[in-house]
């Protein structure tokens, strides 16, 4: 019986499943990463538009896919009941409605350099910053069928395709960020255009390779995933939106948050932009620890909950919070130990802007290592529950911890407080607790 595992067992088979999905995560950052890196050895002004033009796209980005995440506990629980054909249906009407948001908020991209100039941008990062949101738009299509097709195969187990077709995605971004942003190879110099289409190839080539590995890996077939794939299967349908929404609004008021930091604080400066979009390019990479970790607790709890089996769901619960809270006193110790040494990695120091970046950059990162432990504690938090999924309460918790505590705690501690970039970072911290305290609260409370 799966609730007589031990603890052990329990984090061995977190961990066996978990560790390539933290990979697989880190690659993913690892693409952003790069973008940042790169575009900030080209310069100051193209690496703030692309700090704005990421972040944006990532806000889009985020609500669509919560119908992707609604595929992982939708498919590991229809496994664990034994009902193959509803792990095709679920797949297959996530397709769709990824696929057909996609399309839909292109327009979005293509204007939104007004946008960004309405809330209050500089007027020559805004347009260099459309000029990227413009050809990444056209990325979303892929970058969120290749996000269902990830929930899919990692609720099957398969989660070593998953990291290795990732960690060649960032190898090509590399690549083509190398050609195109500086003008290498013979090719010409884009500067944050030539991110963007490195973005779209990588998007393009990770959707190909796991197309054809979903369709032509011999034990996969039986799922037949795009055998009348035109086909609507409307009840299916309906149940990946009623789990899938919550999730991609709950994405959108954390998603939020931070968006609104960033743009505060292009009010406050265009060093203190780039500097906070370095920070929290470091931040998310530690945070990209928790998110493989909460996936795989998704994929145990959904199977446990198919399985009706509710003293290994809460035990197995149990362990993944532990491991998470691990990891969060290993990032702070990071933070503190060598701020300076992990912002100067994104940046050419010959340059004269660098050294305010470095400086500025460096005071967020120790900042930022106080929410390390409710940063990881909320996502895991939101892992738990999508395994038995619940993600309409949850959204409402996370929007009244983001929206209503941490947004405006971030602009009274930021302006009228006086206390500028590190009271606006500050603020991340208390919407980071209130979010992390309360879906704490609600999953034990759901399984007790």
């Amino acid at each position: 019986m799966s609730g007589k595992l031990t603890t052990t067992a329990h984090a061995r088979e977190t961990l066996v499943l978990g560790l390539p999905l933290v990979g697989s995560s880190l690659a993913q950052m690892a693409l952003h990463v790069t973008d940042t890196v790169m575009v900030g050895w080209y310069g100051l002004v193209p690496l703030a538009a692309v700090v704005l033009g990421a972040s944006s796209f990532f806000i889009v980005f985020v609500v669509g896919s919560g119908f992707a995440k609604a595929v992982m506990p939708m498919v590991a629980a229809a496994l664990g009941r034994g009902d193959e054909a509803q792990v095709r249906r679920d797949t297959r009407m996530g397709l769709w409605l990824s696929i057909g948001y996609g399309i839909v908020v292109i327009p979005v991209f293509w204007w939104s350099g007004p946008i960004l100039l309405a809330l209050g941008q500089n007027a020559e990062v805004s347009a260099i910053a459309q000029d990227y949101m413009r050809i990444v738009g056209f990325g979303m299509v892929p970058a969120l069928a290749v996000t269902v097709l990830q929930s899919y195969l990692s609720a099957l187990h398969r989660t070593q395709v998953v990291l290795w077709v990732t960690l060649a995605a960032v190898g090509l971004n590399i690549a083509v960020n190398w050609a195109l942003i500086f003008g290498n190879w013979g090719l010409p110099e884009m500067g944050a255009r030539g991110a963007a289409f490195a973005t779209i190839s990588t998007q393009l080539l990770s959707l190909v390779v796991l197309c054809i590995y979903a369709w032509a890996l011999p034990e996969l077939r039986r799922f037949r995933l795009f055998q009348r794939f035109w086909r609507p299967d409307w009840p299916a349908m309906r149940q990946v939106w009623r789990l899938g929404l919550p999730i991609g609004l709950t994405g959108l008021a954390e998603g939020g948050l931070f968006q609104a930091s960033a743009l505060m604080m292009g009010w406050i400066g265009t060093v203190e932009l780039a500097a906070h979009g370095i920070a929290l390019e470091v931040a998310a990479l530690t945070f990209m620890l928790h998110v493989g970790l909460s996936s795989a607790a998704t994929i145990r709890i959904a199977r446990f909950d198919g399985q009706g089996d509710r003293v290994a769901l809460r035990q197995a619960a149990g362990v993944a919070v532990a491991i998470s809270f691990g990891v969060a006193a290993l990032s702070v110790a990071l933070f503190l130990a060598v701020p300076e040494r992990i912002v100067a990695l994104f940046l050419d120091l010959r340059k004269p802007e660098s050294a305010g970046i470095l400086a500025y950059g460096a005071a967020l990162l120790v900042l930022a290592a106080l929410f390390q432990l409710a940063d990881g504690m909320q996502v895991m938090a939101l892992g738990l529950l999508r395994g038995v999924q619940d993600t309409r309460v949850p959204m409402w918790l996370a929007a009244v911890s983001y929206w209503l505590i941490g947004i405006p705690a971030s602009y009274v501690l930021a302006f009228p407080l006086g206390y500028g970039g590190q009271g606006l970072w500050l603020a991340l911290v208390v919407g980071l607790f209130c979010a992390a305290g309360s879906l704490m609260w609600r999953f034990w409370r759901l399984v007790r």
